[in-house]
C-alpha cells in the first residue's frame, strides 16, 4: 500500500515545480490577503493579524490538498505554461471550495448563503487568473 501512494505522488510531485509552488504560495497569500483588506481596511492587518493568516490559511490548506493530487506540481507542469496553467486551475477550484468551507466555520463569518456563493464565485474566478497569470509570466520570464 505504501508504494502505491508513493508512486502516486511520486508522478505528481517533481522537484522542477518548486518554482511554481513558491509562487502560487505567494500569489494565493496575497491575493488573499488583499481581499481581506478590501473587505475590512488595512487597519486589520495591525488590529486583527490573526483573522488574516487564518483566512489565508484556510485556502492554503485546501491548494495543500489538491494541487499534489491533481498534478499541480508533476513534471508536466514544471515544463511549460499549456501545461501548468490548466493545472493550477483545476487544482485551485477544489481547493477554493474546501477554503470557503472552512472559512465559513471561522469565528465570526456571516451565514447568508446568497453571500457564501458570491465569495466562492469571486473566489474561484480571481484565484484561477492570480494562478494563471503567475504561471504565464513564470515560462515568459524562464
Amino acid at each position: 500500500m505504501a508504494n502505491s501512494q508513493q508512486s502516486f505522488l511520486a508522478k505528481r510531485l517533481d522537484s522542477d515545480a518548486l518554482p511554481l509552488a513558491v509562487g502560487d504560495v505567494v500569489v494565493l497569500a496575497a491575493l488573499i490577503t488583499f481581499g481581506v483588506v478590501s473587505h475590512n481596511g488595512t487597519v486589520v492587518l495591525t488590529t486583527d493579524p490573526t483573522y488574516v493568516a487564518l483566512t489565508v490559511a484556510v485556502f492554503l490548506i485546501g491548494w495543500a490538498i489538491f494541487a499534489p493530487v491533481i498534478g499541480a506540481y508533476s513534471a508536466g507542469a514544471a515544463e511549460s505554461a499549456k501545461a501548468a496553467i490548466p493545472l493550477a486551475i483545476r487544482s485551485w477550484v477544489p481547493a477554493d471550495i474546501v477554503g470557503v468551507g472552512l472559512w465559513y466555520f471561522l469565528p465570526g463569518r456571516g451565514t447568508d448563503p446568497v453571500g457564501l456563493v458570491i465569495f466562492a464565485t469571486v473566489t474561484i474566478l480571481v484565484g484561477a487568473v492570480g494562478l494563471g497569470v503567475w504561471r504565464w509570466l513564470w515560462f515568459k520570464v524562464t
